[in-house]
């Protein structure tokens, strides 16, 4: 009943937080967060006034199709990083530290808690160790995107970055998968390869399958109209098709045929935006219209941090060993496979913290996580904790890091310089045609005749 007042005081929220984090030079997703965290269960939600805030986690999970479609544009944004052209240059390079990187995240992640299981093993069992390890493969494609548009990043780093981003939820779905398989078998001695192996296989391929088909009808489509507005309402259309198609899923006996929506939605964004003539200025024009759309999601997401993890000690001890251990390998790997791959130095020092933010794809896989029980709740209370520090810290630092490569640059001086006096120009303009002794510029500038 309350739901379109909860989204548009969230939208409002994260609005107004952006104007007081622009003063500390913080990225737009942060002040999201942290407004969502504001106005979530365990701040001014606690008041209880419908409308204002969210009273409890349900109604924040009430707006979950929100998160669907907002993660649906992302990856369809994503998708169009693998251009032929652009895969021609870094292609080959985004593949193996995609895969290295976590694969390194998920040994170093599995090596400590398994140390730590071995250490006390009535706190931390083997089976939530090893689900853990592969959960920390998974990187938060939202918040990198979201600070690479906001900063307009633009280089070498950022070239490598996003296609790594994409790639490593595909990784991380395969390694999850298997992982998982490995934690049921040890809680119930008997091992599954369809669940192993065939059905995150399956999952890959349909997903990809998927996308292909309505990148092709999408770009056949396209070509029946001939307003730019039809046609971004024909994409935008087709991204929340392919959301809801990829939600579908069914069970023959072992066997589960389902798809991956990120990689539905980038394979639909990779196929259009390399067979579209005009796929750029769509995928343009469609980021633009979502921008509302994911301010909301980072606030929902904000909303659903759970901040009584922090009443569990040894769940914070844990917490922090995984939070370690994840950022060590992500760093490390990417780096070294970096440099293996030749890539320049800038590159190898500063692409692995820009791997380091966590949130959706991990929470999913936590969902996954809770049929292992008792350990399944472990690991959802660590991830939690660890989510919770990652998308409060993690966008800034890929900002510094995108900063420190020089992916993020100012506007020289003379460009700042020139609208300056263009402005004052439209000033005076303004004050000599209607006569105002004093006019205030919508930029807040006033001027005085």
């Amino acid at each position: 009943m309350y739901a379109l007042l909860n989204v548009s005081f969230a939208l409002l929220a994260g609005l107004l937080m952006t104007r007081l984090f622009k003063k500390g030079h913080l990225p737009d997703v942060t002040a999201f967060l942290v407004a969502g965290v504001l106005i979530g269960p365990f701040v001014l939600g606690r008041l209880g006034i419908p409308g204002l805030g969210f009273g409890s986690y349900e109604e924040v999970a009430s707006l979950g199709v929100i998160s669907n479609v907002a993660m649906g544009f992302i990856a369809f944004s994503i998708g169009s990083e693998f251009r032929v052209e652009a895969l021609k240059k870094t292609g080959k390079q985004a593949l193996i530290i995609g895969i290295v990187q976590a694969l390194s995240a998920a040994l170093f992640v599995d090596l400590a808690l398994l140390i730590f299981h071995w250490i006390a093993p009535q706190i931390l069992s083997a089976p939530a160790a090893i689900t853990l390890g592969a959960i920390a493969t998974a990187t938060a494609p939202a918040a990198t995107l979201m600070v690479v548009r906001q900063y307009k990043a633009k280089g070498e780093l950022t070239g490598l970055l996003l296609p790594i981003v994409a790639l490593d939820d595909a990784v991380g779905l395969i390694v999850f998968a298997v992982s998982f398989g490995v934690a049921k078998a040890l809680i119930s001695g008997a091992i599954s390869l369809v669940s192993i192996l065939i059905n995150p296989i399956l999952e890959i391929l349909l997903s990809l399958l998927l996308g292909c088909a309505a990148g092709y009808i999408l770009t056949l489509l396209e070509r029946l109209f001939h307003s730019n507005t039809n046609r971004n309402s024909l994409v935008i259309g087709f991204v929340f098709l392919t959301v809801g198609l990829s939600s579908l899923s069914w069970q023959i006996g072992e066997l589960v045929i389902g798809f991956s929506p990120l990689l539905v939605c980038m394979m639909l964004g990779t196929l259009f935006c390399n067979i579209c003539p005009l796929s750029e200025d769509l995928m343009d024009r469609s980021n633009k219209w979502s921008q509302a759309l994911l301010a909301v999601f980072f606030v929902i997401s904000g909303a659903e941090l759970q901040l009584e993890v922090f009443a569990e000690p040894i769940l914070i001890l844990i917490g922090v060993v995984y939070i370690l251990f994840r950022s060590l390998g992500k760093y490390c790997g990417a780096r070294y496979s970096a440099k293996a791959v030749h890539c320049s130095p800038t590159v190898q020092k500063y692409l692995g913290i820009t791997l380091l933010p966590q949130a959706g794809v991990a929470l999913g896989m936590c969902v996954t996580a809770q049929q292992l029980g008792a350990d399944g709740t472990l690991v959802r209370n660590i991830i939690l904790f660890s989510v919770l520090i990652y998308e409060l810290v993690g966008p800034l630092m890929t900002k510094r890091a995108l900063e420190a490569a020089g992916d993020i640059t100012q506007k020289p001086k003379d460009v700042r310089d020139r609208r300056q006096k263009k402005l004052d120009e439209l000033v005076q303009k303004r004050i000599e045609e209607h006569g105002h002794a004093r006019w205030e510029s919508p930029f807040g500038k006033q001027k005085k005749s």
